[in-house]
């Protein structure tokens, strides 16, 4: 019997230190570097991974992060889709919400997201009004008639109710903050001090929920 055991006890002391020298700590961890949101929000779409950036226009952190942002979604797989959504906790990052829908309904974001940001933060034009939005898009090859229709429009409207309800879902109080899965909200702080890093946080969540999803 103890020449039969030996081997057994000799081998499971072998895969314990194997275990151990091979596990890896979680790089990131649950209240320092991320929260679990208290309640999960309903993502667009349940079959992918969703990963939403809660932004202004105003906020001169989102514009450093956009060329980041970009980067990082144009290497995303087709089981990961983004999604922008604006922040507001005032007047005027509302009517930038609305500026952002409009801009949507339009079928101009492309064109003039990146532009928007520099039209507040470099030449110094707000666009706190609809009168200073509506000059904007008039720039931009909108007619007079279209902006109107598509500002007061319910489909923007709507947008930016949702967008005021998602920030108070996501617990957000602060831009730029990333979701993922309507599930986990990114801490920024010394723990996580970069917008690479943040970043990290990011990937590190949407394979974690990729392999969640997938068991």
């Amino acid at each position: 019997m103890k020449s039969i055991l030996k081997p057994v006890i000799v081998a499971l002391g072998l895969l314990a230190v194997s275990t151990s020298i091979f596990a890896q700590p979680t790089r990131f961890i649950e209240g320092t570097h991320y929260e679990t949101l208290d309640s999960p929000v309903r993502t667009v779409d349940p079959s992918k991974v969703e990963v939403v950036e809660v932004f202004w226009y105003g906020c001169t952190h989102c514009y450093s992060f956009e060329p980041l942002i970009e980067s990082w979604e144009a290497d995303q797989p087709d089981d990961v889709v983004f999604v922008r959504s604006p922040g507001m906790w005032n007047a005027m990052m509302q009517t930038h919400a609305q500026l952002y829908f409009t801009a949507v309904e339009l079928g101009v974001l492309d064109e003039v997201h990146n532009d928007i940001f520099d039209e507040i933060l470099l030449r110094r034009n707000l666009l706190n009004s609809e009168a200073s939005a509506r000059d904007y898009f008039m720039e931009h090859g909108v007619s007079r008639d279209e902006f109107t229709e598509a500002w007061n429009s319910f489909t923007v409207n709507s947008g930016v109710n949702r967008a005021n309800t998602l920030m108070r879902e996501y617990g957000v109080r602060s831009t730029p903050n990333m979701i993922v899965n309507g599930k986990y909200r990114i801490v920024s702080n010394a723990a996580v001090p970069t917008q690479s890093d943040i970043l990290e946080v990011v990937d590190y969540l949407v394979e974690m929920e990729r392999n969640n999803m997938s068991m």
